[in-house]
């Protein structure tokens, strides 16, 4: 197992952790000017899951994501110009327009397009994960789901099908305890996610307090048991934060359904601070400096692209 005193681990989640988090720092900050054209769910304050788990895998491992995909996307590989460029409703964004920040996709990095409706995408990823498996493919699946979707009907079929037959498939379930405005334990009798699970015969793990070496050594076990010829499903709950209100840029103190101070233990706690104070300053520095300038030229990249012409309309039509 990495130490996590590991300089060259800690550089590169760093820098994972605070390039998604500025991207949506400037996201936030133009979403007022309407250059954003787009919808946008915010990743801030949960990026840590989706950037341990992608440290994890292999290039040609398949994610598929929630409409709160940025950190996804980003962590997965997804090329930022093309995922800024679709926020701003360009041609050369990832869908070329057409989807906005809630249909990221990217195949060059086998990231699948993300999906607007909850719990749809499960059923999906399930049936990519049984083809690669009948296919005898050394791919793996690895979904992405709130906690919200975890109460859609979809959600039990696709578990009980995955379980049944044995699917190589790693489902992680980013616990941010909210369904929009519903706290988990107004939504349901045990918000305990994991101890659901064990119902359907499926091993589980759940990591709770943020750390993201933590979500990391716990993704590795479970990665394991899903690359085992000999395994199947494998579910992970990973509780996290989410720091903006459900869709757009602002806070949300003021509706009432949360207040700043539920939020303030956890920001104690917030990965991307608590893995800036392992780096040498230096380290840091040059890191920030970097992804700043990457976001620099990708805004810059948007703001140049083209907006589609009609005839786009007409483009990728089947029926």
């Amino acid at each position: 197992m990495e130490q996590t005193t590991d300089s060259a681990l800690c550089e590169r989640l760093y820098r994972s952790l605070y390039r998604i988090r500025r991207v949506e720092e400037e996201v936030a900050r133009l979403y007022p000017t309407d250059k954003i054209k787009s919808p946008v769910h915010l990743s801030i304050g949960q990026e840590a899951p989706s950037v341990a788990v992608c440290d994890l895998l292999e290039p040609e491992d398949v994610v598929f994501g929630t409409y709160r995909g940025h950190a996804l996307y980003l962590a997965k590989g997804g090329d930022l110009p093309a995922m800024v460029a679709e926020l701003y409703g360009k041609v050369d964004g990832c869908a070329r327009g057409k989807g906005g920040s809630m249909h990221l996709i990217d195949m060059q990095v086998h990231m699948m397009g993300t999906t607007a409706i909850v719990a749809t995408h499960i059923p999906h990823a399930v049936g990519y994960a049984w083809a690669l498996q009948r296919q005898g493919k050394p791919q793996r699946v690895i979904c992405f789901l709130g906690d919200g979707s975890t109460e859609e009907g979809v959600f039990s079929e696709s578990l009980n099908f995955a379980a049944l037959k044995r699917v190589p498939i790693l489902f992680v379930c980013e616990n941010n305890g909210y369904a929009i405005h519903s706290h988990i334990s107004a939504r349901s009798a045990q918000s305990d996610i994991v101890q659901r699970i064990s119902g359907y015969g499926i091993p589980s793990a759940r990591v709770e307090d943020g750390d993201i070496f933590r979500m990391r050594e716990a993704a590795r076990t479970a990665l394991a048991a899903v690359r085992d010829p000999q395994g199947g499903p494998y579910f992970l709950e990973i509780l996290t934060c989410r720091l903006k209100e459900h869709v757009g840029p602002k806070d949300d103190w003021h509706m009432g359904y949360r207040s700043r101070a539920d939020i303030q233990a956890l920001l104690a706690n917030d990965p991307v601070d608590q893995l800036a104070a392992r780096l040498q300053p230096e380290s840091r520095q040059q890191i920030e400096t970097a992804v700043e300038q990457e976001i620099e030229r990708a805004f810059q990249y948007a703001e140049e692209s083209p907006f589609p012409e009609q005839e786009e309309l007409f483009q990728d039509v089947f029926a």
